[in-house]
């Protein structure tokens, strides 16, 4: 609508909230010693890439600017020599994408859509869908640098568990704090794997090499990318969400061998090595699978239930949005 802002790395007006991230380490792989284990071809995140493209094309296609314009925005659609595929104006969409109401659709929008009405699957549609075509280049980059690292060094499985399920925690911690405002993108799943390489290094730290240089870099890029959450129409709650999933299924799918037991061939036949992993890397797998189930009991619960994460926690809204003098944050904090 105009005069309305849109960002979660996207679109138009009516208080759409990008899930915006920026730069991230390719991986930190560059830190591990030595790297016995095989390394699988990458194919699940380049077919993530391709879906997520293949769902923007679609729906600029099914938004058809010419034929729906409205005449209250002012402007016309943007790039009209592409037809149906052109974009909104700028006015209502200044990411080059489609309408706001059009995104609406398949977004994660209001808690009574979600709940009373039985929509939870946009809890899940919501990840695949972009504001506008910076968003989703935004991301896809990200999704290129980070995944595809991590997909040869721990296989898609891993991989595709950790994208799905952060982008969904995502959703979940969103919808309990921001309630009715439209929210997309797949940032949440990006910032699961960001989560996941942290927890990799930890769980994983006595085969790195330069520890401390590995965290630090880590720990910068982690709270740059938050840090940006708090500025307007961006859901930090869907960053956060997704991170700390991420963070916690990182130590369960992605420890590593320690050194003893992949030179275990080398050593004499007298010296044997009883564990495949180290017994702090097993009180992590333990700790983080129980604090992982019931995060997602107590997120779901109070959310079919229909609580409101703000009444319970009164200065998280801060986490989203910090108002200043150069902007409010009321449709931050519904």
């Amino acid at each position: 609508m105009p005069g309305d802002d849109i960002e979660r790395g996207g679109g138009g007006g009516g208080g759409v909230k990008s899930r915006t991230n920026n730069s991230y380490p390719s991986s930190s792989s560059s830190y591990l010693i030595e790297d016995r284990e095989t390394q699988w071809t990458s194919w699940l995140v380049p077919m993530f890439v391709v879906a997520n493209v293949a769902v923007f094309i679609v729906v600029m296609y099914i938004n058809n600017c010419p034929k729906h314009f409205h005449s209250r925005f002012e402007g016309n659609c943007v790039a009209r020599f592409l037809g149906r595929f052109s974009f909104e104006p700028l006015r209502d969409n200044p990411l080059f994408g489609p309408s706001a109401t059009f995104l609406s659709f398949g977004s994660k929008i209001e808690w009574e859509k979600v709940v009373q009405k039985h929509q939870g699957w946009r809890l899940l549609t919501c990840v695949w869908l972009h504001v506008g075509i910076i968003h989703l280049l935004a991301n896809m980059l990200c999704l290129v640098f980070i995944g595809i690292r991590l997909e040869q060094q721990f296989g898609f499985v891993h991989i595709g568990i950790i994208y799905l399920l952060s982008g969904f925690a995502g959703s979940v911690l969103s919808s309990l704090f921001i309630r009715n405002s439209i929210s997309v993108g797949a940032s949440g799943a990006l910032f699961g794997l960001l989560g996941a390489m942290l927890s990799e290094l930890i769980t994983n730290w006595t085969i790195y090499t330069n520890k401390a240089a590995a965290l630090f870099t880590l720990l910068v890029i982690i709270a740059i990318n938050l840090a940006i959450g708090i500025l307007p129409h961006v859901d930090n709650f869907a960053h956060i969400g997704g991170f700390l999933a991420g963070f916690l299924l990182g130590f369960i799918l992605l420890p590593r061998p320690h050194y003893g037991w992949l030179e275990r061939r080398n050593l004499p036949a007298d010296v044997g090595v009883k564990s495949k992993y180290k017994a702090y890397q097993y009180l992590l797998w333990l700790v983080s699978l129980i604090l992982l189930i019931a995060g997602f009991t107590v997120a779901l619960v109070m959310l079919f239930r229909g609580e409101n994460g703000n009444d319970h926690c009164h200065w998280c809204h801060y986490l989203s949005c910090v108002p200043t003098s150069r902007w409010n944050c009321e449709e931050n904090q519904l």
